[in-house]
């Protein structure tokens, strides 16, 4: 490649990846060049558009930020990239940032997209802000407060995350529940109890869901308690859900509410913007234990063929982390 190429990770077709050229152009005056070190695969939303399933009427609502292409395909897309500052600003240059950028190996955007990592987070740990923002932002729209009983129920990346942050609310007595025991190992190294399905405790004050699943939204009606809320964070896109309503739901006045991380939790709307909320989600990375959800690591050469590994089969993984090594990252 000439100094002025790079490559990306493009969507080519349902279930098919590539690597593709491009052309870097030069920074503006107020913009920056960024050579990748690591991004992050969040598993969920990114096999939903691998497999070709966003549904056409969401189209717009779904593109990212820094997308090309269309969905369904051809389609560059992604938002966990963590990089260090080639050419910018004094501000800038040099700094390890965080951007909602598609997987790249060098890129230049608008100053005001980087987001500074934090010195006590290290940068491969950092590829985790985007999904900690959904967490942060869940535990918002659910109104947990201290001292309540919370199941989050899913323990993926956003589960494992909404389950750390809401077991560091003074009093609360958090519970992760997820059909896969070996996710209690992982439950144990953040600090909440584990339960299997079978096991979840009852009559809880806000239920989280994430699971993604069927079973897991109706396991959430159940053990939520006499007017609990029930926040659910999972996007099915074009799959039909089926819920039994006609048992107890309307007798226990449960409130079935959608979170979604694309606008601010209307409790912190009218004051919080969404670079805030990014800047604190990069801040409360400094916890070494969320290194146990970045459990997968490989090469971004390899990334379509990891991409087809786990749309088709991700076992345990939670956080699937790209690594860019020296001969990834272009001459820059």
């Amino acid at each position: 490649m000439s100094p002025d190429d790079t490559l990306a990770f493009w969507i080519a077709a349902a279930g098919r990846g590539e690597l593709r050229r491009e052309a870097v152009p030069a920074p503006g005056a107020l913009e920056a060049s960024v050579r990748t070190l690591y991004s992050g695969v969040s598993r969920g939303t990114e096999s939903i558009v691998f497999g070709g399933h966003v549904p056409e009427g969401e189209y717009g609502r779904m593109r990212a930020p820094f997308q090309a292409g269309q969905f369904p395909f051809p389609v560059k897309y992604g938002y966990a990239s963590v990089g260090e500052v080639t050419h910018g600003p004094p501000g800038l240059a040099g700094k390890s940032v965080f951007c909602l950028y598609p997987h790249q190996q060098r890129y230049v955007v608008p100053c005001d997209a980087l987001h500074v990592v934090p010195d006590s987070v290290p940068p491969a740990r950092a590829v985790l802000a985007a999904n900690l923002e959904t967490a942060l932002n869940g535990l918002w729209d659910c109104g947990a407060s201290p001292g309540d009983r919370i199941t989050v129920i899913g323990a993926g990346s956003v589960g494992c995350l909404l389950a750390w942050l809401a077991s560091r609310m003074p009093g609360c007595d958090v519970e992760l529940v997820d059909v896969n025991p070996r996710r209690a190992t992982v439950a144990a190294g953040l600090g909440v109890r584990f339960a299997l399905p079978g096991d979840a405790r009852p009559e809880a004050d806000v239920v989280l869901h994430a699971s993604g699943s069927a079973a897991g939204l109706s396991l959430a009606l159940r053990v939520a308690g006499f007017e609990a809320t029930i926040a659910e964070l999972s996007w099915y896109a074009d799959r039909p859900v089926t819920l039994a309503l006609g048992e107890a739901f309307h007798a226990r006045r449960l409130t079935l509410k959608s979170s979604q991380v694309g606008a601010i939790g209307q409790s912190h709307r009218a004051r919080w913007s969404l670079r805030r909320r990014l800047q604190l989600a990069l801040s409360l990375l400094a916890d070494p234990a969320l290194d146990l959800l970045i459990n997968s690591e490989g090469r971004f050469e390899d990334l379509p063929r990891t991409l087809e590994h786990l749309a088709r089969s991700p076992g345990d993984v939670i956080m699937h982390r790209v690594r860019y090594g020296p001969d990834d990252a272009g001459s820059g």
